[in-house]
């Protein structure tokens, strides 16, 4: 059993008295205690301002709208990316109420509540957008500290480490402003700095490289297929014959709009010809014992981001896997997701020793068609619409197996869908070599703390190298 003897003067240090054990646990205590040795200043000794929005009443009845100013959340800060991929936007005239939380350039914004608590970047866009409540933005005094190497901190060890132990609540967690500002930031020279900036920003370059990448793959093959410019157009009325409703054993509106049959349409009328998923791909309906005190990584549904196709599989050991760990994943597989709130949620498994929920439809390279070519059409706008025909089910709804066993795919020419391989691995190795750079900035942070700078720079440069 762990303990730790704290003096009554030790409790008294915080703006918030704090008696849990989880803010005094001996991990926490030996983190402040290297952190004293090294020398360090509070956030407030370098912030003009720590603010968020205070109106919670007027956030939770923003109304999102297709197109307008950004609207940040906490799901779009992770590990010094903000990521504009999954954006949520509201009128100019919320933007103007909305004042107090605009974002500017060079402020570190901090997540404060809810799952994503605790993921730092700097805001660097050329767009005007606002934040939520449940986002911090410390605006900086001039020449004080650089903000990527803040960022950079919040996000290593010895940032985490504070966040976690003056974080409150448990249904809800949450990081109030005041502990904010006491984070203690150990005290480097402007070289070093400057270094760990260097190498965020090339990690981030590397990344609007392999977002550029990947938009060729999708434009490639869209224009090819002529969908192009495809626009999802919802219908309020339109006519079907009762021997299609009959044909499908459906008679929801949904099933029968108009925008899915433009999307089939393009694809059996390709030029090259057309064949089915269930055709061209092996179903992988592998299932494995399970050995109670054996570690497994898991890849359930939420392990996929869906912008990006990046999977970070939990760490479960056997006796706690749920009911659903059903499939063993291969190096290569396909992995799409049946559950209408992760649609997108699609991936090409990196590598072999995963296992995977049975909420997945899994799929495996076996005919004329590649798996990167498959990734590409799965994921694409016009995919995606059509994913919403054949739910079943309100409170959660899914899609089975045979939906997408059963879709057409195009046959594409051989060199088009070589070009689309070549695109889509270029865009996942760059995204690869953008986190390894991310990580490498952290794990430097923490050893300029541990050790010195010299040795810091050190690592860092041969990191750089290796990538």
């Amino acid at each position: 059993m762990q303990h730790s003897v704290v003096n009554y003067s030790k409790l008294m240090e915080h703006s918030e008295f704090r008696i849990d054990a989880e803010c005094y646990t001996p991990y926490h205590l030996q983190v402040e205690k290297v952190l004293e040795k090294k020398g360090y200043k509070f956030i407030e000794d370098y912030a003009l301002s720590v603010i968020n929005f205070g109106p919670y009443s007027l956030c939770n009845y923003i109304e999102y709208i297709k197109s307008g100013k950004p609207y940040l959340v906490t799901e779009n800060i992770n590990n010094n990316i903000i990521d504009t991929s999954r954006l949520h936007y509201i009128s100019d005239e919320v933007h103007a109420l909305l004042h107090k939380s605009h974002c500017q350039k060079g402020q570190v914004l901090l997540t404060m509540a809810g799952a994503y608590l605790g993921q730092a970047a700097v805001f660097d866009e050329d767009f005007e957008c606002s934040s939520n409540q449940a986002i911090a933005k410390i605006t900086l005094r001039s020449n004080s500290i650089n903000p990527y190497y803040l960022a950079t901190f919040l996000n290593c060890e010895y940032g985490q480490s504070q966040i976690e132990r003056f974080t409150t609540g448990t249904g809800q967690p949450n990081l109030n402003l005041g502990l904010i500002k006491q984070i203690k930031i150990p005290e480097v020279t402007e070289h070093f700095q400057l270094d760990i900036k260097s190498t965020i920003l090339l990690a981030l370059k590397q990344r609007d490289e392999s977002i550029q990448k990947y938009k060729e793959a999708q434009t490639l093959l869209l224009t090819e297929l002529g969908l192009a410019n495809w626009q999802p157009k919802h219908r309020l009325t339109f006519v079907r014959n009762s021997s299609d409703v009959e044909q499908a054993g459906r008679i929801d509106a949904e099933y029968f709009q108009p925008k899915y049959d433009e999307i089939e349409n393009a694809i059996k009328k390709y030029a090259g010809g057309y064949s089915f998923i269930k055709k061209e791909f092996e179903h992988n309906q592998s299932t494995f014992d399970i050995q109670k005190d054996k570690t497994y990584q898991y890849v359930e549904i939420g392990s996929v981001n869906v912008s990006t196709g990046e999977i970070e599989p939990k760490y479960v050991l056997g006796e706690e896997l749920p009911a659903n760990a059903k499939r063993v994943l291969a190096k290569g597989d396909v992995i799409i997701s049946k559950v209408r709130t992760y649609r997108g949620a699609i991936a090409i498994v990196a590598k072999d020793g995963f296992v995977g929920s049975g909420a997945f439809t899994i799929l495996r390279e076996s005919g004329r068609i590649n798996k990167e070519t498959l990734f590409a059409f799965l994921h694409s706008k016009p995919l995606l619409a059509w994913s919403l025909k054949p739910n079943t089910g309100t409170s959660y709804p899914v899609i089975v197996d045979n939906d997408i066993l059963n879709l057409p795919i195009p046959l594409l020419p051989q060199d088009i869908q070589n070009e689309i391989q070549q695109k889509v691995s270029q865009s996942f190795a760059l995204r690869a070599k953008s986190k390894e750079l991310l990580e490498a900035a952290k794990r430097a942070v923490e050893i300029a703390i541990e050790e010195d700078e010299e040795k810091a720079l050190a690592y860092l440069k041969e990191k750089e190298d290796e990538i």
